[in-house]
């Protein structure tokens, strides 16, 4: 098989079943339960979750991990890289020691404005932004002694959100993106245009659906995130306002063969089960092989014509 007919690699996330570093966040479901549904679901791969949410030592999550047969590919890290460069890199290595152990391969790093949750930001001086970059720069280097990658994930309520935070990082940095679909539309940023014009700068992909709607309260400050969250800002993939399936393909055109992680961030009110995020996320993963099976059979037929042609 070529290296244009590879499959899609797909992971979760525990986010997807309501586990948040958000204090006062919802109901969070244990470990095994999330990771018994990702395995019903069929699904080799996740992102760790919040710190502290597996086990942080290395033996201890191998025992957990294996029976499911899921492996750790990485996880998301938000740390205040402007304020205590110091902090945040001894955090970036603690992670980076426990991905690397686990047998990951990615750190995603956000740069938290250092407040709780993600409803409120503030501006950052050019001083306190040369901080951001040089700290996040520092852990990329932390990361790359453990073998793993890092890239910077554009959130909702952190330091790099909006269209013009985005550029800049881009233009003041090497550094590569996670390209989150969902949060980047809430920051007012194109994900699909993004993918096409920096192609060589994706490092990792988060897959989410939005309604655009809720999306655009966010982001001219009508409705808090969290609200936006609650009132089903996320829906599966090809039932929100992203297109999913162009984005997967100008992906996969530019090179990229790294995780696309499903992430439909919810929140679960007290007494929730797993049953309805489980059936979002199996909708999204029907949704999202169907769009790699696209891309196999077309690659398929290309083989086919270039053959002929020979």
């Amino acid at each position: 098989m070529s290296e244009q007919m590879h499959p899609l690699r797909i992971a979760a996330a525990p986010i997807s079943w309501g586990v948040c570093e958000v204090p006062g966040w919802g109901q969070v479901l244990s470990a095994s339960t999330v990771l018994s549904e990702m395995s019903a679901l069929g699904v080799v791969a996740t992102e760790f979750g919040p710190p502290g949410y597996l086990p942080a030592e290395p033996g201890e999550l191998r025992e957990l991990l294996g029976p499911y047969g899921i492996a750790a590919i990485g996880g998301f890290l938000a740390l205040a890289l402007h304020r205590d460069p110091e902090a945040a890199c001894a955090a970036a290595r603690a992670s980076a020691e426990l991905f690397a152990a686990a047998g990951a391969e990615v750190l995603v790093l956000a740069a938290a404005t250092g407040e709780q949750g993600y409803d409120t930001r503030s501006q950052l001086d050019d001083r306190q932004w040369r901080t951001l970059i040089g700290t996040a720069l520092e852990i990329r280097e932390i990361a790359a002694g453990h073998g793993l990658r890092t890239v910077v994930h554009p959130h909702v309520g952190t330091l790099v959100q909006t269209g013009p935070e985005v550029e800049r990082l881009l233009a003041d940095s090497d550094l590569e993106l996670c390209v989150d679909t969902g949060h980047l539309l809430i920051g007012g940023v194109d994900p699909v245009e993004l993918t096409r014009r920096y192609a060589d700068r994706i490092g990792h992909i988060h897959l989410k659906d939005v309604r655009a709607d809720l999306a655009d309260r966010v982001c001219c400050g009508a409705i808090e995130y969290s609200a936006a969250v609650r009132q089903g800002l996320f829906v599966p993939l090809g039932d929100g306002d992203v297109d999913i399936e162009t984005l997967v393909r100008s992906a996969h055109a530019g090179g990229y063969r790294g995780w696309y992680v499903l992430e439909q961030d919810t929140a679960l009110a007290a007494g929730d089960t797993a049953a309805g995020p489980s059936r979002d996320v199996e909708r999204s993963l029907r949704r999202l092989e169907s769009i790699g099976a696209a891309l196999v059979s077309a690659g398929a037929g290309n083989e086919r014509i270039r053959a002929v042609g020979a």
